[in-house]
């Protein structure tokens, strides 16, 4: 036997009463047929399936359209836990998932949870497995499904419930797509019931359309059906360009006036290296200037199209890994970073720009350094130390931008440029070619310090985001590096933290009259006098990085990390910082010998 809904319920008490108080007085009223409804009918069946559960927003969660997941609800997102609290959340999960384009990517989900089906009813689920028995069902990745989503009803919507008298006997205020879904599953308990025209229904592109009679909103579901990509890619709002235009190409490339390439993918090939220190300049009038070093390269650009189906030729002579007509992806803008999109099949191409290029970047002292005499690398590590690679190279770098790598068998050309950095105010891009084991060095290096004896860079690795490091010195490589004796420096004596900084939050004060002590068995504590923190430190890569946990006891759990960035080391101060993952801010902490 059919439940009966809670909107029936109240009809049918409603009818019970007027029933049994009718009078032979009680006049007739026939339903208005343009106006009326009747179960199962092609109208009914379009208006159900339009306001059934849509259940492809949250599917980066879920990998199912026929449900969702009821909010909040808390995920760890190759490696971060995050709790998603509205669907706002699903954009932090891509986010994440889009730091690093060669990872392997997962959402674990942490149950139980909640999921609401089609009919708005719901089920807790306890486990992947009884998940994946609900969405057996369902249709896979971008299939057509039954749920209408290029056009929605406008609430509040009233409609009228008659009797098998064509008496009017109740009229019922419908208030969102649960109340609409009910309704229509209830009209087979009803004798006749009409829709108080009239309504007004929205579509996907925002427009919207006052409906009339049954049969008008019968056509105008027919015809929206279908009408829009409704994002049913198990990727979150994969679909970016959506309310894309070629005027905002246009004024993206005026604003930022400097590109790199973040990303260069063709045939499987990654090539982004092969273009370090590249800079491209696209202008108003259709053309492209290419400079690297002291080369130019020349070229144009033409976009045409709307939303997600904008095309981007592109054609630069001399540059031919970036000939093609491209279609944008995505335009992304975060405060000082704005990336362009773009893709070709399983070909990707993501210019980047921090829109701070012309000159807004303090880059004096890198400079200044960089062009003054010879330079030596004294630490490479990538997974593991290859510094003794690039044991007998001479680097020199001149004021035009172009650079020199010389050893024994002659001397390699190649480019530098500053730029903002990915984690620090600085970055440096350098590219030497192709050639071995100069390529290692093409990247946009992140500066961590900066003195006229000692330059420091470090980069994040695509895929695995594992870090990189590279040190220049003006004396050849002797077996050591700069950052070796962090550990002799900080088990000479107390310290205390002169500052610390989380995002833009000074939280100095916290820790007044502290001294630390490290030790050299690994341990470390901090004491005001009447009270003591116990916690564990250690250094690795070299000197580079440095972990530190003091558990939960406050305020010293605020630095609790497995990988801060050593900045800066002198016999009295050091300086360390940690970006935190997803987009978070920057922790600083500088430590000053007593």
């Amino acid at each position: 036997m059919k439940t009966l809904k809670p909107i029936f319920l109240l009809v049918l008490g409603v009818v019970f009463t007027m029933t049994s108080c009718r009078t032979e007085d009680d006049l007739v009223i026939d339903p208005p047929v343009e106006e009326t409804i009747e179960a199962n009918s092609t109208v009914a069946n379009l208006m159900s399936r339009t306001a059934s559960n849509d259940g492809s927003s949250d599917n980066i969660i879920d990998n199912a359209s026929c449900l969702s997941v009821q909010l909040p609800v808390t995920v760890t997102v190759n490696g971060i836990e995050i709790t998603i609290n509205d669907e706002d959340g699903y954009e932090d999960i891509e986010d994440i998932i889009d730091l690093f384009d060669d990872d392997v990517d997962s959402v674990v989900i942490s149950y139980p949870i909640t999921v609401i089906l089609v009919d708005f009813s719901t089920v807790v689920v306890n486990s992947d497995s009884e998940l994946a028995a609900l969405t057996a069902n369902c249709v896979g990745e971008n299939e057509d499904d039954d749920d209408i989503e290029c056009i929605d009803f406008q609430y509040p919507i009233t409609a009228s419930v008659f009797d098998e008298n064509n008496d009017l006997i109740n009229s019922i205020t419908i208030n969102n797509d649960n109340d609409m879904y009910d309704f229509i599953d209830d009209l087979d308990e009803f004798a006749a019931v009409t829709i108080n025209f009239p309504i007004t229904v929205i579509f996907a592109d925002g427009t919207t359309q006052t409906i009339n009679s049954i049969q008008e909103l019968e056509n105008a579901i027919e015809i929206a059906d279908d009408s829009c990509d409704e994002d049913d890619d198990n990727d979150f709002d994969d679909d970016d360009c959506d309310n894309c235009s070629t005027n905002d190409l246009e004024t993206i490339f005026a604003d930022c006036s400097e590109w790199t390439v973040d990303k260069l993918e063709r045939n499987d090939n990654d090539l982004e290296d092969n273009y370090v220190g590249y800079v491209f300049e696209f202008n108003s009038d259709g053309t492209i200037l290419v400079t690297q070093g002291s080369n130019t390269f020349n070229g144009t650009w033409e976009a045409s199209g709307t939303g997600n189906n904008i095309s981007v030729i592109i054609n630069v002579t001399g540059l031919t890994d970036f000939n093609d007509t491209w279609n944008l992806h995505e335009i992304e803008q975060e405060p000082g970073e704005v990336k362009v999109d773009l893709r070709l099949g399983d070909d990707r191409l993501r210019f980047e720009s921090d829109c701070q290029s012309n000159g807004n970047i303090d880059d004096t002292a890198l400079v200044n350094a960089l062009t003054n005499g010879d330079w030596y690398v004294t630490y490479f590590f990538d997974d593991t130390d290859e510094t003794a690679d690039f044991a007998d190279y001479t680097f020199n770098f001149a004021s035009d931008n172009t650079a020199t790598a010389m050893d024994m068998s002659g001397t390699t050309n190649g480019s530098w440029s500053t730029t903002s950095g990915d984690d620090t105010e600085l970055g440096l891009n350098l590219n030497f070619g192709t050639g071995i084991p100069l390529d290692e060095l093409a990247d946009d290096w992140d500066v961590l310090e900066v003195t006229n004896d000692i330059i420091r860079l470090k980069d994040v690795s695509g895929g695995d985001g594992s870090e990189d490091f590279l040190t220049f010195e003006r004396n050849p490589f002797d077996g050591g590096n700069g950052n070796d004796d962090l550990e002799t420096i900080l088990t000479d004596g107390l310290w205390i933290v002169a500052s610390y900084t989380e995002d833009a939050d000074d939280q100095t004060s916290d820790y007044a009259g502290y001294e630390l002590d490290f030790n050299m068995d690994g341990s470390v504590s901090a004491s005001n006098g009447s009270n003591t923190n116990n916690g564990t430190w250690s250094v690795f890569s070299s000197g580079n990085q440095m972990a530190i946990d003091f558990g939960t006891d406050m305020p010293f759990e605020e630095f609790n990390d497995d990988d801060w960035d050593v900045i800066s080391v002198s016999a009295t101060e050091v300086v360390i910082q940690d970006v935190s993952g997803g987009g978070g801010g920057t922790d600083t902490l500088t430590l000053q010998k007593i």
